[in-house]
């Protein structure tokens, strides 16, 4: 069950209390109780009315069902890993609402081809051809981007409207379990969230971005091995970083 005195702590930190409705009442009930105050605040509330704007003009990633997926996949009480993502990709079919995943039957993109190159690498996983991650997901690997919407076709479009307020929530939200969690951060944009991890027990596994911009760093950095021993020191379940050769849409 999830811990009020860390709900309580979270929304201390976000300083946004409000006796207004949740803007997004569709988050999952698990992330809920301490997200609450963030979902009630002013960013939150501008967030969602320019989300209703954006998609009455413009085509919008990932679809609304899915914005959540991150959360619904992976319940608060599960959550054991964070793998910090930037952005929902802004390509057609591409988004579904886990950070570097694509949807069954899509290719793919270049970031998550170095990702499966480097587990291939490091643990000796034989990645398969699709790219959908929603079996780490399920084992409590959190595939959170910082910010869940996007337009077509427009990188970075929906930067600062407010989803930022939201995901610094969420991690601070996981900063506060009783529990060890992973926060891998991937990239020099990921890597400035390591202030809102606080606490000794966690641990953070970061290096440079798996873009083909950075690859050549990435490669090497071995983070899935990292991630299973810090899980393993303290007692918790190591991930099984294999995926599935066939799966089908959610």
């Amino acid at each position: 069950m999830p811990n009020r005195s860390n709900a309580k702590r979270t929304r201390q930190h976000d300083g946004m209390a409000s006796d207004t409705a949740s803007s997004f009442p569709e988050v999952p009930t698990s992330w809920q109780p301490f997200l609450d105050d963030v979902l009630r605040s002013a960013p939150l509330r501008e967030l969602a009315a320019f989300l209703r704007e954006e998609r009455a003009r413009h085509t919008v990633y990932p679809p609304a069902e899915d914005v959540f997926n991150a959360l619904r996949f992976t319940p608060y009480d599960r959550a054991s890993v964070l793998i910090l993502g930037q952005d929902p990709y802004h390509g057609p079919r591409q988004a579904h609402g886990l950070a570097f995943s694509v949807r069954p039957g899509v290719r793919p993109p270049p970031s998550l081809v170095n990702i499966f190159k480097e587990l291939r690498d490091d643990v000796g996983v034989t990645p398969p051809k699709h790219g959908y991650l929603r079996a780490w997901a399920e084992q409590g690997v959190l595939l959170l981007n910082a910010v869940l919407t996007v337009r077509a076709g427009e990188p970075n479009s929906h930067a600062g409207r407010g989803w930022e307020d939201f995901t610094d929530a969420v991690i601070r939200a996981l900063d506060d379990k009783e529990e060890r969690v992973v926060f891998v951060l991937w990239g020099a944009y990921a890597r400035k969230k390591k202030k809102l991890v606080t606490n000794a027990r966690h641990v953070v596994v970061e290096s440079a971005h798996p873009s083909p911009l950075s690859a050549t760093k990435f490669f090497g950095s071995k983070p899935f091995s990292q991630v299973n021993a810090a899980l393993q020191e303290v007692g918790r379940p190591s991930i099984d970083w294999s995926l599935p050769t066939t799966v089908e849409e959610d």
